[in-house]
């Protein structure tokens, strides 16, 4: 028998549904309480929240009789929504000590179980839009969970590992190429019927010069190179925020990188590793791309050219690419196939863009409270293309837009470069 539309989505719900699960297995109920900061989130508030979406969203509304599980998830398990009730304060999520971890997974069954009966009534086709977008931000959120985990397991002197199989690669890296790109009137932004995120949308013009970008992103010896000549004490480099920052946070090199009896060290969610230099610099802020581009004499790529560089790439762009089902975790250093074509474009690291996050030509969000999603967050941050190591594939898309305040590194962040032609 064919699958029906219904089992489609069904099954898809539920094959999201249980990667959560199996990406949080690794981790022991005292691990998936610990929140390190508060940009972080606890593994177990992540397993709550993406439940909560679908049983406020969705359920409420939808399931005739549906009563939800709890009054107070309502509260403790709302993110950033403010047309559907108050929230419990995102620095204060570790504080939850309950509902238990054993109670978070009851209440993911109790959704999933009304999920399935949802989906098999009549308001299915309906339904079926948000759905996606509900599958989407579980999708986020998987993402989201390594890279709190990561942050989690780096502030422990155990230097325990998420994963302790290294996929290390032998290879090189690769001589930089510049690929020339014309400009003059291009389209970018979302078109057609595929999912995608209002935020990509609506399909428009922009006016570029020519420009050239970078084959490949930076890698691990090249800003090592920055180190050394002094770039985190020169501030020709850098932007006024991003020195003062510098200072006041003391860094001196990237997040994750540790210096041990004069060598560097990068903790990786595979545990503490020796630097390797071929791989593609990773966890750092737009400030320091930024310093780092100025330094080497070159600078960011604007989304716009970012978007048209990427137009090229093969329509299956998720062939080869470096994400979470490659199972690496971590970026690998670029392998040029010699086709003239940028590399890493898709995978390894969400690239940092020159171009403030904001709303595109006649943007309009969504009615509601759903329509908070995107929309309220375009302000004071910076465009992030590309995806990366933990982006699930499906769902990545050459327009896909993420966003991240400029001082933010704990995020999978590199470095492409870009030049005027």
């Amino acid at each position: 028998m064919v699958p029906g539309p219904e089992d489609a989505l069904l099954d898809r719900y539920r094959g999201v549904r249980a990667r959560s699960e199996a990406l949080a297995a690794p981790l022991s109920p005292e691990d998936q309480q610990v929140q390190t900061m508060p940009d972080v989130s606890p593994t177990k508030w992540h397993l709550a929240h993406v439940t909560w979406f679908f049983e406020t969203f969705l359920l409420q509304p939808h399931l005739p009789g549906y009563a939800p599980v709890s009054p107070a998830y309502a509260t403790l398990f709302n993110s950033y929504y403010e047309g559907v009730g108050p929230r419990h304060a995102r620095p204060r999520r570790g504080f939850l000590t309950r509902p238990s971890l054993a109670d978070v997974m009851a209440y993911r069954r109790h959704v999933d179980d009304a999920m399935a009966r949802l989906l098999a009534g009549a308001a299915r086709e309906r339904i079926a839009p948000l759905v996606t977008l509900g599958l989407h931000h579980e999708m986020q959120h998987q993402e989201l969970l390594l890279m709190d985990i990561k942050h989690v397991f780096s502030c422990n002197p155990l230097h325990p590992a998420y994963d302790p199989a290294v996929r290390d690669s032998a290879a090189e890296a690769q001589p930089v190429r510049w690929v020339d790109v014309v400009g003059g009137v291009r389209e970018i932004g979302h078109g057609g019927d595929a999912f995608a995120f209002d935020n990509e949308a609506p399909r428009h013009d922009v006016l570029l010069r020519d420009f050239r970008i970078a084959s490949r992103l930076v890698t691990n010896g090249e800003y090592r190179a920055f180190i050394e000549d002094g770039g985190y004490e020169r501030p020709e480099f850098w932007f006024m925020d991003g020195i003062e920052t510098v200072r006041r946070e003391g860094w001196d090199a990237p997040a994750y990188w540790r210096a041990v009896d004069g060598d560097w060290y990068e903790f990786t969610l595979s545990g503490l590793r020796p630097l390797d230099p071929a791989q593609p610099v990773s966890h750092v802020s737009y400030y320091e791309a930024a310093a780092y581009a100025a330094w080497a004499g070159h600078r960011l790529a604007t989304e716009a050219e970012w978007e048209v560089a990427a137009a090229a790439l093969p329509a299956d762009i998720e062939a080869g690419a470096n994400l979470l089902e490659s199972g690496r975790l971590h970026p690998a250093p670029a392998v040029d196939a010699g086709d003239g074509a940028p590399r890493q474009m898709i995978g390894d690291l969400w690239e940092w863009t020159a171009s403030a996050y904001a709303n595109y030509p006649g943007f309009r969000p969504e009615a509601g409270a759903i329509g908070e999603y995107n929309g309220k967050f375009m302000t004071n941050q910076n465009v992030l293309r590309g995806g990366c190591c933990a982006t699930p594939a499906g769902h990545i898309r050459t327009t896909y837009r993420n966003f991240y305040y400029p001082h933010q590194r704990w995020m999978f962040s590199g470095i492409r470069l870009a030049a005027d032609a």
